[in-house]
This record gives C-alpha cells, structure tokens and sequence, in this order.
C-alpha cells in the first residue's frame, strides 16, 4: 500500500522562526536606508530653502537701503547747481548757500524740528567738538545731512544714537526684544521731499514780496499737494527754488503764511524758477536705519532691519544681524578713502567746508561722502541642530581678527551671535554693496 505524502494531502508548511527573523532583519535594514535617505533629503531640501530665502531677504534688504543711501542731501531740483568759487588750497568750491540751505532760525530752534538728532550745538564752555549756537544766519552744518554711529557690543562712535531728544527716541542696546541689537551700527540720513510743498506759481499759491523781501505766502492747494491741515502750528517753513534755499519760522493766519520776526534775517525773493513752500518739519525727510531684537516665533530671537522716518519705525525684514557702513571721501587731491563714522566725524578741515566758523568746520566730511560701502549679516533665522559644525562657519567684513571661515563662537570675532543674544545653530550669510551718493556736491 503506497503512503500518502501530508503535502499531497493539501496540508501546508509554515515559515520557521529563524527564516522570519532573517526576513524582519533584512526589511528592516531596508526600511533605516529608506529613512535615512529621507533624513538627509529633507535636511538638504531644508537647507538649501533657507539659502533662498536668505539670499532673496538679503536683496530686499540692500535694495531698502541703498535706494535711501542715494538720496541723502538731496535738495528740491537744486542738487548741483551753483557758481564755484576757489579757496585758500586752491579747491573750486560752491557757495555754501547753493550747497546747503540757509536757516534763518537759532541751532536749537533747527534742532527741535528734526528727528533722531544727537549732534548738538556746543555750549560755551566747549562740551563738544560742534560750534555753538549760531546767532546769525547760517548754512545747515553738513553733519546735519548724513551722520553714522559704529558700534560695539558696549558703547557706539562718535556718540549714543538713543540718546537722540525725540519723545520717542532709538532704542538703546541690549538682549531683550524691542532693544536695539548689540554691535549695529546705525545711519540718519536727510532729505527734502521735492514731491510735496506748494508750488507758488502766482497764480494759486503767491508769494508777496516788499522790493525783494518776502513778506507773506497765500496758499492755495492745488491737485496733487498738500492740504493746508498737514501744517501744524509752529513748524519751519522752507523755500526752495532750483539755485538755493531757505529755513525759516513763520506764523500762520489761515491760508496766510507770514515769516516770523524771530527768523535773525529777511526772507528774500528767490533768484531761480519754480519757487516752492515746503513745511520744514514735515517735508525734510529723516531716515534711519538700525537693527532691533525681535521673537523669531521659534523660541529665539533675531534681528530686525528697521527704517525709522520722522521719527516713526517699521520693520524692513528680519534675520539680520549685523550691520555697518564705510565712508568713502575725495580729499582735495581726488583721492578717495574709506573711512568710519568715527573718523568722518571727528575732521574739522575739509576741502569742501560750506560752514563759516573761526578756524574749523566741525563735521564737515560729512559732506565729502560721495559714497558708501555697507555690510549686512544674515541668519537663516530657524535654529539648525543637524547640521555639523563646519556647515555653519561663515565670514563677515566686521571680523578683522578672522580669517576666512570661522565658527560663530569664535572669541576673534568682533562681536559673536551668542554675545546679542541669538542661536549658534544658524545659517548666515554677508551682503554687501557700495552705493553712490548721487547729490554729492563737493
């Protein structure tokens, strides 16, 4: 009798134990090649987004900056114009009053009108290296037009930007969000804002003279400018045409503008085209720019580019944490240099003094900037533990002491992430740009 097989008789025969862990070995070996190959995907992919990111904010930022840079000093259509006259060394140089406006009001009277203003008229003791309060009429001191402020983890040159007499002045430095970020430098530039003021073309808005002296301004808004509500009482005046300019105080009747009898000389006809009003206060532009502590959302803290205009601050973009400016000056020979704030500020011979003082003009490289070399150092601003160590060297022009590519905690470095309080762990980036002062007017 032949047996029958159990196989033939339809039973079946199971994994054994040894085949089911070689199988669960060997899937899950394929499975950790799987994830790690997604792990290093995703951080890669990670990583190259916030490059994007970094190099698209980092252009935002210089383009925010540099189209301001440009129009420091600019006038109303009277940028470069002007008889030049030669001085003592031989330099041709313009009339101060076709360089610069003429103010008809004391310094300090000046001063109030302005925002973010630390340069101060100096007493008569000589606290500063400033001239005092002028008590005749004078050309608006160049220091006036551009001034910057380096800084360092502990103090800033040639002074405090927060110490500046707005009722709500710049933040001072420190850590904590709202502070402004330790070792920033900060910049305050100026401008007229040649697109608003009235236009006195006789016919609407005039300008009422005695001989050649101005006695009273009627003005009649047309399209396009101002209302007469935009004026608050006790704001300059400026009058400006397409050869010079002049800053005055005036009392206001209505849609009467009369030049005050305080202002120390006459406000005298124009001598150029297009004569325009302007409300001093309002239409001389103050900008400036510095970095602020802001939440980052992701329990850290980074910066923040800030514009500040009269007075008033927004947020340009964040993630960036350092910033700093060179000056470039022609010297009486066409030779240019770089320059910091500190040095620009600290001259007081300048072939290009437009400021009528004994011995010294204060200040008056400030004018000489015909360009400006900036510096911005970006994050990435989303903490990156993965990453080695070597993948978050980076280098910035501040860091002198540092050659090449270091890590952030390097101690050569001028000023280190974790010293302003932000994560080590960070993608970082150095921008810079070199922009020319387009009203330079030596």
């Amino acid at each position: 009798m032949t047996a029958i097989s159990p196989l033939r008789a339809g039973t079946s025969r199971g994994l054994s134990l040894i085949e089911l862990m070689v199988a669960l070995a060997l899937g899950l070996l394929v499975a950790v090649g799987i994830v790690n190959v997604f792990l290093v995907t995703s951080q890669s992919s990670l990583v190259q987004t916030q490059l994007a990111k970094l190099q698209e904010e980092g252009r935002f930022a210089m383009t925010a900056l540099t189209t301001d840079l440009r129009m420091t000093n600019a006038q109303y259509c009277n940028n470069m114009g002007g008889q030049s006259s030669t001085l003592s060394n031989g330099v041709m140089s313009l009339d101060r009053y076709l360089r610069a406006p003429q103010v008809l009001v004391s310094g300090a009277t000046l001063q109030s009108a302005l925002h973010d203003d630390t340069t101060i008229w100096a007493s008569t003791s000589g606290s500063n290296t400033y001239p005092a309060s002028p008590t005749a009429a004078f050309a608006m001191p160049p220091f006036l037009s551009l001034r910057g402020y380096d800084c360092t983890v502990s103090t800033c040159t040639p002074g405090d930007p927060s110490t500046s007499g707005d009722t709500s002045p710049l933040p001072a430095q420190g850590t904590e969000v709202g502070k402004r970020v330790l070792g920033s430098s900060v910049i305050t530039l100026r401008y007229l804002d040649g697109s608003r003021g009235w236009a006195l073309d006789g016919n609407h808005s005039t300008m009422n003279l005695s001989g050649r002296t101005v006695t009273s301004f009627t003005i009649a808004p047309q399209t396009g400018e101002p209302p007469l509500t935009d004026y608050t009482a006790g704001d300059l005046a400026m009058l400006s045409d397409c050869n010079a300019s002049q800053i005055f105080a005036v009392t206001a009747s209505g849609a009467t503008f009369t030049p005050a009898a305080s202002n120390y000389a006459s406000v005298t006809q124009p001598s150029g085209v297009m004569p325009r009003l302007f409300d001093f206060n309002r239409d001389f532009v103050t900008v400036s720019y510095y970095l602020q502590v802001v939440d980052d959302n992701n329990g850290h803290t980074t910066g923040a580019l800030m514009k500040r205009v009269n007075g008033v601050s927004a947020e340009v973009v964040r993630g960036v944490e350092r910033l700093d400016f060179l000056y470039g000056v022609m010297d009486a020979s066409g030779n240019t240099s770089y320059q910091t704030a500190a040095q620009i500020d600290s001259a007081t011979s300048c072939a290009s003094s437009t400021v009528t003082v004994t011995g010294t003009d204060p200040g008056c490289l400030w004018r000489s900037v015909q360009d400006i070399e900036v510096h911005i150092l970006m994050d990435g601003q989303v903490a990156q533990y993965g990453l080695a160590s070597t993948d978050l060297q980076y280098q910035y022009y501040g860091d002198s002491a540092v050659t090449g590519l270091a890590a952030p905690d390097n101690s050569a470095r001028a000023v280190m992430p974790s010293q302003q309080g932000f994560d080590n762990h960070m993608l970082r980036r150095e921008f810079s740009a070199l922009v020319a002062v387009r009203n330079y007017n030596p």
